[in-house]
């Protein structure tokens, strides 16, 4: 056994422990103890954990590991998380380079409670195809954004397929985890799956509802779900980057990119994160 000591911290309702390896040289933990520590019922309760440890030549690096226990893609939220923890533990100042997955990215400290993190730019993005679900045809489109997005319109799913007037309008009544864990686990984005965004528009103000993969479940928030709906949004319904998108738990999201005839660069996400608490668990 092992008293272990954790952060606990929220990124626009994206909840994460945090665990500072430069504190426990050689931690390793397993699958189950990641379902465990992450269970809300019987652990201390996430979306999923993020490892951050020193590494030459960044101010850290990141691991991000899904709540069922699996080395998880690139997490904007969580990403912005470890930004956070990395300016209270005074690895950084205001601008921060650090690695994640093999790859190297930006961070910048915005205000006490606003955290800016810096994508590289997004890959394999395909528009409006068809998807085969909930006994009818659907359009969707898809973004890399450092984790797999499909972006679906609530406008383009049906309530009863028998009925071509029946469109979804309303986010609060949209069945998310349904169709979400339907499309996650579709044929088409075997064998890994994929994470499912469906959004509204409201003027310029999307709001978002996100079914991750690897949580199983809807989560309050997602970067990089966020990211690819903007992207997304803007290249099918013309919307005008930065975009603000309203979150599943309430909070504002706003992402920035520019756009021109090769795609999007320079795409930021900037938002809330803050240590919610701190604590020991005992592995």
């Amino acid at each position: 056994m092992r008293n272990v000591t954790f952060k606990k911290f929220s990124g626009a309702g994206n909840d994460f422990i945090l665990i500072d390896k430069e504190e426990f040289p050689g931690l390793v933990l397993s699958e189950s103890q990641i379902q465990k520590i992450c269970d809300r019922r019987r652990g201390i309760g996430a979306d999923g954990i993020l490892l951050v440890d020193k590494l030459d030549g960044f101010d850290f690096s990141m691991r991000y590991y899904n709540s069922d226990g699996t080395l998880g893609s690139l997490c904007g939220n969580g990403a912005r998380c470890a930004i956070k923890y990395a300016s209270l533990s005074g690895k950084i100042k205001k601008i921060t380079h650090f690695e994640c997955n093999y790859e190297k990215f930006k961070g910048e400290i915005i205000s006490d409670n606003l955290i800016k993190f810096y994508f590289n730019n997004p890959t394999k993005i395909k528009r409006n195809f068809k998807l085969k679900v909930m006994n009818q045809i659907i359009n969707a489109s898809f973004a890399d954004t450092g984790s797999p997005h499909v972006v679906v319109l609530i406008n383009d799913v049906l309530k009863n397929p028998k009925d071509l007037k029946s469109n979804f309008d309303n986010l609060s009544g949209f069945p998310v985890v349904e169709l979400g864990n339907e499309i996650r686990y579709h044929k088409d984005f075997k064998p890994d799956g994929v994470n499912v965004n469906f959004i509204a528009l409201d003027k310029e103000l999307l709001h978002i509802r996100t079914f991750e993969r690897g949580v199983e479940n809807e989560t309050y928030a997602c970067g990089t779900g966020s990211v690819a709906s903007a992207i997304i949004a803007s290249m099918n319904y013309n919307l005008v980057a930065p975009i603000e998108l309203k979150t599943f738990g309430g909070d504002i999201l706003t992402v920035d990119f520019n756009k021109d005839h090769d795609g999007v660069s320079n795409v930021s996400l900037t938002g809330p994160a803050e240590m919610v608490f701190s604590g020991e668990i005992i592995l």
